[in-house]
């Protein structure tokens, strides 16, 4: 892989390399975390509560994505680009925009879903799911304000506090809500503690952002605006709610036409490879900036070796990983409680979609931050579109393994497009080379 002897050593040196491995650190404790609350639920809470809470987990990750609008990337290009004007803290002035845009979006959603009562969920579902869903929708404002919040301090240079807030800050505060259900007896409020955890998280991090942002000045003014900001994100919205409903419609589909028990149990499944996507987004989430700096100030040899080095790293941490999970799913799965074992076959489908998204590395951040977002955005769309085709035609006939091939047959699309087009269009390596 160019890692020649006596060059590993300087291969982890690299500040791009050091600060990912920090940060992979700080998410790997967030991963434990979040198994361990995983793991506790799955042990002691009914399977159909278990269901409830995965379905609304997906529901408002879906929904996060309208109402943050994909502000949580643009400020991250934002970022760079003032950075290479010298002018970092107009940032503030930015933020402040999107969270006006983002409270707008949230009370159309919540007045959409008051007209039409979420019957068409229910309908799309074959359940009631209008409370479930109801209540999601009303955290949503706060859900999208602390997804803005976390990448927000990631643009001014605070990753690591905004790691341990994103990893596990956000998930100390629902595990010890999980424990005060579970000895109280008061299990059936699982959903409104995960819910609550987010109205929490929004409120501490946007103190701590004013308090950040009332001491800096920036050097000089930019006129960027409401349609600025609408501009830059709308593509970058279309394209994460693309990415999300994919990673949610098997969960979807799933409630639709199985049930709540069998939606736990391949959300097992998708808990396990998301191990796996937690090492690409620590990468990712340091290389944004320096891709949108380094790619605006014409500093490509640069940029070409920042993501050398990025998808190297993803390799080399995941390759493992990968493996570990493929020779022993039903130990992995056991974790979760013996039922869980069901999902066996469909967890080892999912590991193929992340080989494909680990040796694409960071192409969807690279098409977003270097102002291709546009094309991201229609990869993206025909993707999901395979993705709900899929979907609909696999889960009737093979269940949660017809949902594993949906999703793994989409991310496997969506990436080698991506990664070709970058190719033919920049001369860009971003998949691992040797």
């Amino acid at each position: 892989m160019g890692l020649e002897k006596g060059g590993v050593i300087n291969f982890f040196k690299n500040p791009l390399v050091n600060k990912s491995i920090k940060v992979l650190v700080i998410r790997v404790l967030g991963v434990l975390l979040f198994f361990g609350v995983t793991l506790f639920i799955t042990n002691f809470f009914d399977a159909e509560l278990v269901g409830k809470y995965d379905f609304s987990r997906s529901l408002i990750i879906f929904l996060g994505a309208i109402s943050v609008f994909g502000m949580h990337q643009a400020i991250l290009a934002y970022s760079g680009q003032l950075i290479s004007e010298n002018n970092l803290w107009y940032i503030k002035k930015i933020y402040y925009k999107m969270v006006l845009i983002t409270l707008g979006l949230s009370i159309v959603v919540l007045l959409i879903s008051r007209i039409f009562t979420l019957k068409s969920v229910s309908d799309f579902s074959g359940i009631n799911v209008s409370e479930t869903g109801f209540n999601t929708v009303l955290a949503l404002f706060f859900y999208g304000i602390t997804m803005l919040n976390i990448d927000v301090f990631r643009a001014i240079n605070k990753i690591y506090f905004s790691e341990i807030y994103r990893n596990i800050i956000r998930y100390f505060l629902f595990f010890v809500g999980v424990l005060f259900l579970y000895y109280t007896n008061n299990n059936q409020f699982l959903v409104e503690i995960f819910l609550l955890n987010f109205v929490v998280l929004a409120i501490i991090s946007t103190i701590v952002l004013v308090v950040t942002f009332s001491d800096k000045k920036h050097e000089k003014d930019s006129v960027i605006t409401f349609k600025n900001i609408l501009f830059k994100s709308g593509p970058m919205a279309v394209s994460a709610a693309s990415f999300l409903l994919m990673q949610s419609m098997d969960v979807l589909m799933l409630t639709k036409l199985t049930n709540y028990e069998t939606v736990a149990y391949y959300s097992s499944a998708l808990k396990l490879t998301m191990i796996i996507a937690i090492v690409l987004s620590s990468v990712n989430s340091v290389i944004a900036p320096q891709i949108s700096e380094h790619y605006f100030s014409k500093q490509f040899n640069l940029l070409k070796e920042n993501i050398k080095k990025g998808t190297r790293l993803i390799f080399l941490v995941t390759f493992p990983l990968i493996i570990a999970l493929a020779l022993l799913p039903t130990l992995a799965l056991s974790f979760f409680g013996e039922n869980y074992i069901s999902a066996k076959n469909a967890l080892l489908i999912l590991l193929i979609g992340q080989v494909v998204n680990t040796f694409c590395g960071s192409v969807g951040i690279y098409l977003n931050m270097t102002g291709k977002q546009k094309s991201f955005q229609l990869i993206l769309v025909s993707a999901l579109i395979l993705n709900i085709v899929l979907n609909y035609v696999l889960i009737p006939k093979f269940g949660m393994v017809g949902a594993a091939i949906a999703t793994s047959a989409s991310m496997i699309l969506w990436n080698v497009t991506a990664v070709v087009y970058v190719y033919k269009k920049d001369k860009i390596k971003i998949f691992l080379t040797v």
